[in-house]
């Protein structure tokens, strides 16, 4: 049976009232004080780092947010409730480069795993808002694929989506939605705890039915894929001669080796003569710019490109032989061009498309741009997740009470070919 006791009430949590439960992790419990000194910290931090936040949201509605969360601070919350309170703050925000977070949350899994916790028992979809079972936790098949969830441990799972939505960091509403269903296992760690079962009432096909099942110690399947070289880098090649290049991560442990394969992936295309390449950045989050651009556009590019066209930055160490003050916001524009490789034998000279998804976030999104605006490739798939200007030079921040994370970045990078404020990379 679901450990009911630690459960919290999600219609507390939408009112910002908490109650003390049994976290996940052990924490010292904060003091009201404290929390406040959290919430000055990130409005200090924002200012000092922030190049503009006008970019993403409304400055004037994010000093509102921190004053109330100042004002309503309570005694005696744990680091996870702390952050189902500040991070409130993550979809008003409306970047997924600036949020409050956790620092070490995949290192946080797994030795919580290692330890005998688990974790939900499912992998989840959210279809037009329905929480929907899509696999067990490390992606195998489950006869209870496409049930929708309506309840768990009596609550209603709407209600679970909804508080935990309102956490989530990210551009847009798809790309948040997105980001909770493919890590929901940690997010409702962090809601709900981790009980050894769960109650779970379902529905599918004029049916529904309640069923009792353990958590799961299995690694969560984006876990172990990122561990996987050849989940995240592969060739493949379909039976009328096309080819998809899957590149899930431009943050690679080995870069030379991704560069490696890469080199080998078009010397297989042109082995096999393939005139139609998909190169597929749907689940690519981002990472260096460099992987790309020297693992992918030697063999793509027909003519002198850019990663962006104008460019603002918050100065954050004065640099004299710049002339740029610490706290000066300095615009310009970006110098540096890259030069095509014609005679480049590996070149690939056919039809070439970019598939993006609502994952494709921070350098993928780079390279999309780049993609289309210089007329490299067509994009597909799935768009209007993030924004085709990019914030970056992510800096991240330890709340000095709390210890939850805090993202925030110091450039703003505008696409190659311009775009109109908020732009949405679109197909």
């Amino acid at each position: 049976m679901p450990d009911l006791s630690r459960r919290r009430s999600l219609a507390a949590l939408a009112g910002l009232t908490f109650s003390p439960w049994l976290p996940a992790i052990p924490n010292e419990r904060l003091t009201a004080d404290q929390l406040r000194a959290d919430v000055d910290f990130i409005g200090a931090t924002l200012a000092a780092t922030h190049p503009d936040l006008a970019f993403s949201t409304d400055p004037a509605a994010v000093a509102t947010a921190l004053a109330t969360l100042a004002a309503s601070a309570p005694d005696g919350l744990t680091r996870d409730e702390a952050w189902l309170r500040l991070a409130t703050l993550n979809p008003l925000f409306a970047d997924a480069h600036v949020l409050v977070g956790y620092a070490g949350w995949r290192a946080a899994v797994r030795a919580h795993l290692a330890g005998g916790g688990t974790l939900f028992p499912y992998r989840v979809a959210l279809d037009d808002g329905s929480l929907v079972i899509r696999s067990l936790p490390d992606g195998a098949p489950t006869p209870l694929q496409g049930a929708r969830i309506v309840s768990i441990d009596g609550q209603p799972a709407d209600t679970v989506v909804a508080t935990l939505l309102a956490r989530m960091h990210g551009d847009t509403p798809l790309f948040r939605t997105h980001l909770l269903a493919q890590r929901w296992w940690f997010y409702h760690w962090k809601l709900a705890g981790a009980p050894r079962g769960y109650r779970l009432t379902l529905a599918q096909a004029g049916r529904t039915w309640t069923v009792e099942t353990p958590g799961s110690n299995a690694l969560p399947a984006p876990l172990r894929a990122e561990e996987s070289f050849d989940e995240q880098y592969r060739l493949d090649f379909a039976a009328d001669g096309s080819a998809v290049l899957t590149m899930a991560s431009f943050a690679p442990a080995d870069p030379a080796r991704v560069q490696a394969f890469t080199r080998a992936a078009f010397a297989s295309l042109r082995e096999r003569a393939c005139t139609k390449l998909t190169i597929d950045v749907s689940a690519n989050g981002g990472g260096d710019d460099a992987v790309w651009l020297d693992g992918l556009l030697p063999y793509l590019a027909t003519r002198p490109y850019r990663t962006g066209s104008t460019y603002r930055k918050k100065v954050l160490e004065t640099n004299e032989a710049k002339g740029e003050r610490a706290g000066a916001v300095v615009r310009g524009e970006i110098a540096t061009w890259y030069q095509p490789q014609p005679d480049n034998p590996l070149r690939f000279k056919g039809q070439v498309l970019v598939a993006i998804g609502p994952a494709t976030y921070s350098s993928a999104v780079l390279f999309a741009n780049v993609m289309r605006d210089f007329g490299f490739a067509i994009l597909t798939g799935t768009g209007n997740a993030a924004r085709r200007a990019q914030s970056g030079g992510v800096r991240s921040f330890t709340l000095p009470h709390s210890g939850l994370l805090l993202s925030v970045p110091r450039f703003v990078l505008e696409p190659p070919g311009g775009a109109a404020p908020g732009a949405l990379l679109a197909l």
